[in-house]
């Protein structure tokens, strides 16, 4: 699917598509994070590891609603892949558009000016380096990406609240998984 093919979808489905109000998301998704912190006892690493988690279970169900909305062509590579999720995906779900940026044949960066997320919130300094807060976005990726049959690393390059421009995921192939209807339904 071509880049403007991609935006296009996308601007269509966002419009087509309800929307839940910016302040509500971007505060209930705070109040998530407060949450983890809490249950975490403040330890980074669990608490990044945990939204991470929450964002690969969120990326396993999105697929079959993007897949059903979306009439997205058969993506043919891992380029064409980005794209859609850069320009459709993106859009359809949290109405921006990404910057695709493919970096090799294996990795691309998905590049947000601006971060729904990021509403009203501001790290306190002893979280300031360290917490990931929009890894949720990381684990969407990868749980969306595992269900195409992609096992992705996903890493948080740049992030606004820590002072960057922009904020920038990137995303390198691992592997890809075999499709199959599994060990349970194989003939002995």
């Amino acid at each position: 699917m071509s880049k403007s093919s991609a935006s296009t979808n996308g601007a269509t489905l966002w419009a087509k598509t309800p929307k839940a109000n910016a302040e509500l998301f971007s505060l209930t998704y705070g109040s998530l994070v407060t949450e983890v912190v809490r249950d975490a006892d403040g330890n980074v690493n669990e608490i990044n590891e945990q939204l991470e988690k929450i964002g690969y279970s969120i990326g396993i169900r999105s697929v079959d609603e993007f897949l059903a909305k979306s009439n997205a062509a058969h993506c043919r590579s891992l380029q064409d892949t980005a794209q859609v999720l850069g320009k459709t995906a993106f859009k359809m779900f949290l109405g921006i558009d990404c910057d695709v940026q493919i970096l090799s044949p294996t990795t691309f960066s998905l590049i947000m000016q601006e971060n729904p997320l990021y509403l009203f919130v501001e790290l306190p300094e002893n979280y300031k380096e360290t917490l990931q807060y929009a890894i949720l976005y990381c684990g969407i990726i990868r749980g969306a990406l595992e269900m195409l049959n992609y096992k992705v690393e996903c890493t948080l390059v740049k992030n606004i609240l820590k002072g960057d421009d922009v904020d920038e995921i990137k995303v390198e192939l691992k592997q890809i998984l075999q499709d199959g209807a599994g060990d349970d339904y194989k003939e002995d």
